[in-house]
């Protein structure tokens, strides 16, 4: 008599799961020990080469640009995502002020991806932890710890000729309720009279959205949809508009009523 156990295969949709966990672990890992290695080995030597601040900035920020598209395409490699971008002709200029709908983690990583003098409002957190700290001081992103002079840093940014990206939900958009805008980018733009670019993006299915853990991932790979949008001028909000105070609160208003139509918030 042969006693044998006989081992059900696993089905094709549970491997490809499987491999998706791995892949999206693998994926976080290397932005991680990237980012660490960027700071103690690439950046200083960087320092010591390039004197003019300036320079060593943009250098600073090519070298992000490409290793978060480095990320995005070892993601999609494999097999965790796939994308689109539309409109990325957009982005090939300087001093842009591109404010973003924000449904995943991996927003910033996409945008920054593409624009080789990225500007960013950052946590200060950032600037402390190990693995980050290294790319936020060099590429000489600015800090949101510094409330009153936040708006000034930011439309100063901008004037140099860097491309600021912010959020202006200040987080990830909540999957339940309705989208909430912080006014502060809106005052950024009103203050410092810069017209916006605007980028919708969505996520199908829905995935590393606000409190879910990375190992949470979807049935099948998402699909990120970065739609960079045409100039929205400021100056109709500045006509007519009783003080700087109200016209940040109308262009807040809109761009609130803008990033929600269409189904463009965090798609499940």
């Amino acid at each position: 008599m042969i006693d044998a156990t006989v081992t059900e295969p696993v089905p094709a949709g549970r491997l490809n799961h499987l491999w998706r966990i791995v892949g999206t672990g693998v994926s976080f890992l290397a932005f991680g020990v990237g980012g660490l290695l960027l700071g103690v080995l690439v950046f200083p030597l960087i320092n010591l080469g390039v004197r003019d601040p300036a320079r060593r900035r943009r250098w600073a920020r090519r070298l992000v640009q490409k290793s978060f598209a480095f990320h995005i395409g070892l993601m999609r490699t494999l097999g965790v995502l796939t994308y689109e971008i539309r409109g990325l002709e957009r982005l090939q200029r300087d001093g842009l002020l591109i404010l973003a709908n924000h449904p995943t983690l991996i927003d910033v990583v996409f945008l920054i991806s593409r624009l080789p003098n990225a500007d960013c409002v950052v946590k200060s957190a950032l600037a402390r932890n190990p693995f980050t700290r290294g790319p936020v001081h060099a590429a000489g992103y600015v800090f949101n710890d510094d409330g009153a002079g936040l708006v000034d840093d930011c439309i100063a940014a901008v004037r140099r000729g860097g491309n600021l990206v912010i959020f202006p939900e200040g987080t990830r958009t909540r999957r339940d309720g309705p989208m909430q805008l912080q006014r502060g980018a809106a005052n950024i733009a009103v203050r410092g009279r810069l017209d916006i670019t605007p980028v919708r993006l969505s996520c199908t299915p829905m995935t590393l959205g606000k409190g879910e853990k990375w190992y949470r991932v979807p049935a099948r790979r998402f699909h990120v949809v970065v739609d960079v949008q045409p100039d929205l001028e400021i100056a109709p909000f500045l006509n007519g508009a009783q003080g700087e105070a109200l016209a940040a609160r109308q262009l807040t208003d809109h761009l609130t009523q803008y990033f929600a139509a269409g189904g463009l918030r965090a798609v499940t």
